[in-house]
């Protein structure tokens, strides 16, 4: 089942989302060489007790942090370590918080001191297809016109689009009906209604788009060893439009 917020729920999400947007851009602004994961957690930890939310992915099916952490190959659901940020790394930072009995959901990819020309390519396009996804999102528009929107701007810059691994509907419960994959044939799948809320997150690499799980039962590695770029908002869809409920 779908399900549909009412207005004084989306209220209650953007106000959660709020908090989470402005706890990722403490930790984003606090990524540098020299830091390691583990430290970043530890201040996600913080931020969200001092904000009065609850971490979302802690204990979430056992992961054992606030915070994913994904250096380089790894796209995504990394566990945090002590080995420092070098020069050069790219990091996702994927982060849910709990508020007023609602989950939002949100993810950034950042450069850790200079990156190389082909990394820079890899973020700007895979946060311009979220863009993408959520200029055109709208009740009545398919779950196959999202994700053929993100898939075209990955094709536009010649990237992998990750299948294996899709969005998410979100609200009461982290994780929801309906996946939201970022690939689609336009006009198929679902159509989308006024009320619900989603988190769209594209995952694009630098080459094939494979990926396996590794060892910790996590972290999610792409096969070929090239990095990989997250980006995630959560979002409710609206008669003429969305609101992103993570700014």
């Amino acid at each position: 089942m779908v399900s549909i917020k009412t207005k004084r729920e989306i209220a209650i999400m953007s106000e959660g989302g709020h908090i989470l947007a402005a706890i990722l851009k403490n930790i984003s602004a606090a990524a540098k060489v020299g830091v390691t994961t583990a430290e970043l957690d530890s201040l996600a930890t913080d931020l969200c007790r001092q904000h009065k939310v609850r971490p979302a992915f802690l204990g979430f099916r056992g992961y054992p942090a606030a915070l994913c952490a994904s250096v380089n190959n790894i796209i995504v659901h990394g566990i945090p370590s002590n080995t420092p940020l070098v020069g050069g790394d790219i990091v996702g930072l994927d982060l849910g918080v709990l508020y007023k009995g609602f989950y939002t959901d949100s993810a950034t990819t950042i450069a850790v001191g200079s990156i190389s020309r082909d990394a820079k390519r890899l973020l700007r396009a895979t946060q311009e297809s979220l863009n993408t996804a959520i200029k055109i999102a709208k009740e009545g528009i398919t779950l196959g016109d999202l994700g053929s929107a993100i898939a075209g701007v990955a094709a536009k810059h010649k990237l992998g689009v990750v299948r294996e691994l899709t969005g998410h509907g979100i609200g009461r419960d982290l994780q929801e009906e309906p996946s939201v994959p970022n690939y689609g044939t336009p006009g198929k799948g679902l159509k989308l209604k006024a009320g619900m809320t989603l988190a769209i997150e594209p995952m694009f690499t630098l080459g094939a788009p494979d990926t396996k799980v590794l060892k910790d039962n996590w972290s999610v590695m792409i096969k070929d060893s090239s990095i990989g770029a997250h980006f995630e908002h959560t979002i409710a869809i609206e008669k003429t439009g969305c609101r992103v409920l993570t700014n």
